[in-house]
């Protein structure tokens, strides 16, 4: 297990946990929540074993409700000789891994926090859960988010959140498309190891490539995306696991991934 007291990164078998640690703050983003979410991301892909990201935060009562506003002076600071500002390049970053990731959303997710929401590739939340994008409550917007958003959410439901800034609960989440399940709090771990589960058993080459493509087609044409894919398909059909999960189905017998 691994810290910088705000954020604390800990293996736990195949799956590669990444905790925001600020409950007194009701885990709200600081410089260190986002350097610690980006070496998390960035450390599990560098270990072999690792199969599957879950983000989460400390405590029952908040996944991340955004942005510290506790020194709002730093939350909103630009440095404006940099092109990029660190949350995104975070987003960036978690949308270039190919490693699925989990939400683990146990508790309130608002505003910057329903950009690491979005950023996983599944979530899973407990049915107390509240949503919501409160920006325009305190005169900004959740313009990083919406990167994400958009593309997730039906627009009509999109433009309502954003711009009134009312809460939603885990049930219009889910319809939304937010979140894979919600169950009772007292059944939210189970279901996120039921969830990881269900990835670790399967190709790691498979899901690499997989995610890759699904990366690469999100802003292609059809004509565009499936010349790509009808590549890539070919390209994986050669791969050590793509042999070894054939001569397993043919065998019958379950599959030894090399991960290669």
């Amino acid at each position: 297990m691994t810290d910088n007291s705000s954020v604390i990164r800990e293996k736990r078998g195949q799956a590669f946990w990444i905790t925001i640690n600020r409950p007194d703050k009701r885990n709200a983003i600081n410089a260190d929540v986002v350097a610690g979410i980006g070496k998390g991301y960035r450390d599990a892909h560098d270990d072999k074993e690792v199969r599957v990201i879950v983000l989460t935060g400390a405590g029952e009562k908040a996944f991340c409700a955004g942005a510290d506003l506790q020194n709002s002076g730093a939350a909103f600071a630009m440095d404006f000789s940099r092109p990029n500002v660190d949350y995104a390049d975070l987003l960036r970053l978690s949308q270039n891994a190919t490693k699925p990731a989990i939400a683990r959303v146990g508790g309130v997710c608002m505003a910057g926090g329903m950009g690491l929401l979005c950023m996983t590739d599944m979530a899973v939340a407990a049915d107390h859960v509240i949503f919501g994008l409160p920006e325009v409550k305190v005169g900004v917007f959740p313009m990083q988010v919406m990167s994400l958003l958009q593309s997730m959410a039906p627009p009509r439901l999109v433009n309502e959140w954003a711009l009134t800034g009312e809460p939603f609960d885990a049930k219009t989440a889910q319809a939304a498309g937010l979140l894979n399940y919600v169950v009772p709090s007292a059944e939210l771990d189970a279901k996120v190891e039921w969830l990881i589960s269900r990835i670790v058993d399967k190709s790691p080459t498979a899901i690499r490539r997989g995610k890759y493509a699904m990366r690469a087609i999100a802003s292609m044409s059809f004509d565009e995306s499936i010349a790509y894919t009808e590549s890539q398909i070919a390209l994986l059909a050669m791969t050590e696991d793509a042999k070894e999960g054939l001569k397993a189905f043919g065998e019958k017998r379950k599959p030894s991934w090399p991960g290669r």
